[in-house]
């Protein structure tokens, strides 16, 4: 009898592994990223810094460390190779960091109605090369990454993007989100293949901008690579993938959004909404440069890293959380939510949040007039499972059988591929976190700038 009630307990345990394995992971890495510094890493929303403490904290002058001093940054400039030295969110301030700050915001200043144009033109080049007839199962974020690769190129150079070199831009950005998601090593080959690209259109001056003249060549292109061509790239996939799955998961949202497309206010209710529940940035880190005293009882000492979860901070202030409701916008206002999908204001915000919610509605329109979308997949923040949907051809009368039988197969598929990506997630991670920690990228490139020698220098 015992045999047979652990048996069964045994395969009660495995058969429920897909829901509640990847969870487990998903907690443990934000663990991993806040105790990797040790007694330095402050969590929040956490134990020191309420949710009602979050942007009084993160908006404080001496919040305004970006790397230097900190084990974490160790594994995100691991992440980012090549150039994370040289990009803008991990620059310390200075006249270094006011100068890419400036060209990254004259690069991204074009019209909302050029934003538009030119988003609308990359996507139906994209869309239409898939030649979907009647039905199609994709991943959304690879759908969404070269629309992107195509929307900065063209930006950056004032041309359309060849398809090798959008070959390359998405080789690149795929290879960083796979390795920043634990699903998969880096493949610094693919990156470096980017690098000798840009580089060589820098060489040439066909730009649609000024670079940073306190830059080399090199560095040049490497910051290009990082803040365009890999940020860009993949926050804007990762943007789209979000909506998309969100929009076909909710089948009232996706009607109502079809039976008034053109209204830009009922879409950026999605949006907000998506950015929401689904916030881009996991834990951003700062490190204090001086001490910062939290409603005059607790000090949060100098070179502390405050790890600020956007997750958890997004889902305090408000009624029922977990539901997906755009309609929690109409009479809401971002300023007076807990809601900071772009970060705050005066601690370095996203310079793309103005051009990223245009270029999300155009995308995100031109999307919902060719295609009806539906997925049975799992929707969590870091979406590892990139986004499985179906999409149909919108005018095309639907195959209700065919509908439910892909999406029976995704449902079973999805959840056995969350087994063994997380636990990959977990061998990965550790490979990674230990490789590293053995580099030291930052702490060695601080180590250098700091000798009159090293040729490197940091404000």
């Amino acid at each position: 009898m015992v045999a047979i009630l652990s048996a069964v307990a045994g395969a009660a345990a495995v058969g429920s592994t897909p829901f509640w394995l990847p969870r487990v992971v998903t907690s443990l890495r934000a663990f991993i990223f806040t105790r990797v510094n040790g007694k330095e890493g402050i969590a929040v929303p956490g134990e020191m810094v309420s949710a009602e403490q979050f942007k009084h904290v993160y908006s404080h002058p001496a919040a305004n460390g970006r790397s230097k001093g900190a084990a974490l940054s160790d594994l995100f400039w691991y992440w980012l190779s090549p150039g994370p030295e040289v990009h803008q969110e991990h620059i310390e301030a200075g006249t270094r960091y006011d100068e890419v700050a400036r060209a990254t915001r004259q690069l991204l200043a074009i019209p909302n109605r050029i934003a538009e144009e030119l988003t609308t033109r990359c996507a139906c080049r994209v869309f239409d090369e898939m030649g979907v007839k009647e039905v199609k199962l994709v991943r959304l974020r690879d759908l969404m990454m070269p629309i992107w690769a195509e929307f900065y190129y063209e930006l950056i150079f004032g041309e359309n993007c060849p398809p090798e070199a959008r070959k390359l831009i998405v080789a690149n950005a795929n290879d960083v989100v796979t390795a920043l998601k634990c699903c998969g090593l880096r493949h610094m080959g693919k990156r470096n293949k980017l690098t000798s690209h840009l580089r060589k259109k820098i060489d040439e001056g066909r730009l649609n901008g000024r670079l940073p003249g306190n830059l080399s060549r090199e560095e040049q292109a490497l910051y290009l690579q990082g803040v365009f061509f890999n940020t860009a790239i993949v926050q804007m996939s990762e943007a789209m993938t979000h909506l998309i799955l969100a929009i076909a998961q909710h089948d009232d949202v996706q009607r109502n959004l079809i039976d008034d497309i053109d209204n830009d206010r009922h879409l950026d209710h999605v949006i907000a909404e998506t950015l929401r529940k689904y916030p881009l940035f996991g834990i951003a880190h700062r490190i204090t440069s001086e001490e910062i005293v939290v409603d005059h009882q607790v000090t949060i000492p100098k070179g502390a890293v405050l790890c600020f979860n956007y997750s958890d901070y997004q889902r305090t202030g408000f009624e029922d959380p977990e539901r997906f409701d755009p309609a929690r916008w109409e009479n809401l206002s971002g300023r007076d939510a807990t809601y900071i999908p772009f970060g705050v204001t005066a601690n370095r915000p996203c310079p793309a949040q103005a051009i990223a919610l245009v270029t999300m509605r155009a995308a995100g329109r031109e999307f919902l007039k060719r295609f009806a979308c539906f997925s049975s997949a799992t929707h969590a923040r870091a979406i590892p499972n990139r986004g499985p949907c179906l999409l149909e051809v919108r005018d095309k009368d639907p195959n209700s059988f065919l509908r439910r039988t892909i999406l029976a197969f995704m449902a079973v598929r999805d959840r056995c591929e969350d087994v063994w990506r997380s636990l990959l997630q977990l061998v990965l991670g550790t490979i990674m976190v230990l490789h590293a920690r053995k580099l030291r990228l930052s702490e060695q490139y601080f180590n250098a700038s700091q000798c009159p020698l090293s040729g490197h220098t940091q404000d």
